[in-house]
């Protein structure tokens, strides 16, 4: 968003679409901006909120409620950056977490069947038909190699 008096020089180098009148602490400003209307006139209404809060039963704003309640503002938007970047370090560390369970599993399920080996079905205690032989239970996969290998 670019937002600048409209007695002073362009800040922040864009095309200013539209110039809005808001009021701050009893004091008209008007501003260019490319953001929306509605939008700057909230963002006054919050500075308002602010200084009438400090002011009390005081008809007009002091340069020091301004101050206050900017300083006040900075504030509340320090505590949101860091609540944010504690929120982003929580989340990373969780997918990192739940990125290395995946990759565990995977990992698991990969050497269960070696390339260019099939899984074998689950052992039945019978032998195929036709064999003539009798089975113990599965032969472990290095068993199952060497017996490839052969």
């Amino acid at each position: 968003m670019c937002l600048t008096l409209a007695s002073g020089p362009i800040l922040c180098g864009l095309a200013v679409k539209r110039t809005i009148k808001i009021h701050i602490g009893g004091q008209q400003y008007i501003l260019r901006s490319d953001a929306d209307e509605s939008y700057v006139q909230s963002l006054a209404a919050s500075v308002n909120e602010r200084i009438d809060a400090l002011k009390g039963s005081r008809q007009v704003a002091t340069q020091s409620d301004v101050v206050l309640a900017a300083l006040k503002l900075a504030d509340d938007l320090a505590h949101e950056k860091q609540s944010q970047s504690r929120l982003r370090a929580s989340m990373r560390s969780q997918v990192e977490h739940l990125l290395g369970q995946v990759e565990a599993r995977l990992s698991t399920a990969t050497t269960t069947v070696s390339p260019g080996e099939t899984s074998a079905p689950a052992d039945t205690g019978k032998a195929p038909a036709g064999s003539g032989a009798t089975t113990t239970g599965r032969r472990s996969r290095r068993t199952q190699r060497g017996a490839q290998a052969e």
